[in-house]
C-alpha cells in the first residue's frame, strides 16, 4: 500500500512542478503516473550507471554533480515519452530539485500522519 501512496505522491509533485516551471508540461494526471513510474525505472538502470563513470568528477564536486545527473535522467524521460514535456537543460535541473523536495514533503506529511495514525490503533 505505501508503493502505491508514494507513486501517487510523485505524480501529484509532477503536476505540482508544471505551475511552478513554466517551460515543464504535463499532458494530465495519466501522464504524470506514467512518467513517475519511467522516471523510477531511469533511476533504478541509467542513474547509477552514471554516477559510476562520473564518479572522479561527482569526488571533486563534493557531491554537487549529483544534481546534473538527476536533471539528465529528468530530461531523459521527457525525451522518452509524450505528453511530458521539459524546454532544455535548466528547466529539467530545477524542475528535478522541485521534484524531489516536493516528493520530501508530501512524503513526510501524508505518509508520516498515516504511520502515526497506525501506530495508534
Amino acid at each position: 500500500m505505501t508503493v502505491l501512496l508514494t507513486w501517487l505522491i510523485n505524480a501529484l509533485a509532477l503536476l505540482i512542478i508544471r505551475y511552478i516551471v513554466p517551460s515543464i508540461q504535463i499532458k494530465d494526471f495519466g501522464t504524470a503516473l506514467i512518467v513517475t513510474i519511467v522516471l523510477g525505472l531511469i533511476n533504478l538502470i541509467i542513474r547509477p550507471l552514471l554516477i559510476l563513470c562520473t564518479l572522479p568528477l561527482t569526488v571533486f564536486t563534493l557531491g554537487m554533480f549529483i544534481l546534473v545527473i538527476n536533471a539528465l535522467c529528468f530530461w531523459l524521460c521527457a525525451m522518452l515519452l509524450k505528453g511530458f514535456e521539459v524546454s532544455g537543460f535548466l528547466s529539467a535541473f530545477y524542475g528535478s530539485i522541485l521534484y524531489s523536495v516536493i516528493s520530501y514533503l508530501l512524503s513526510g506529511l501524508i505518509l508520516s500522519h498515516r504511520f502515526t495514525i497506525d501506530r495508534w490503533y
